[in-house]
């Protein structure tokens, strides 16, 4: 299912295509093979503390959330081939295109909230 991801702190849609990896698989494979993440697209890996990039093609932001929602904190255009430290309050781990937390304003602190997307009607 494709969710929405909304910043409710700051009122704003970070992505209205975002997938959730949840099973092993999904969460190691991740964003590999991919070329480009498109603007409004996002992954959301639960469970998930720690990331890496390797073998990669793009620069990502990265948004670790608690239990709430709430990130505890976030890393801005991380590049190819770099691992993240293990967040110890961290519960799931959303990562975005590069650019769209500060183009969002999007702080550590700020609550994201999940719902499913609109499916486009049917013809």
């Amino acid at each position: 299912m494709r969710l929405k991801v909304r910043n409710g702190t700051r009122d704003c849609i970070l992505a209205d295509r975002a997938e959730r990896a949840s099973t092993f698989v999904q969460r190691l494979v991740g964003l590999l093979g991919r070329a480009h993440l498109p603007l409004g697209e996002a992954l959301l890996i639960a469970p998930c503390s720690s990331i890496h990039t390797f073998f990669m093609r793009m620069s990502i932001d990265v948004a670790f959330l608690d239990a709430d929602g709430v990130i505890v904190k976030q890393v801005e255009a991380l590049p190819p081939w770099r691992v993240t430290a293990a967040q110890r309050r961290a519960r799931a781990v959303l990562e975005l295109p590069a650019g769209t937390l500060r183009a969002s304003g999007t702080r550590e602190g700020d609550r994201l909230l999940f719902e499913p997307a609109e499916r486009a009607e049917e013809l």
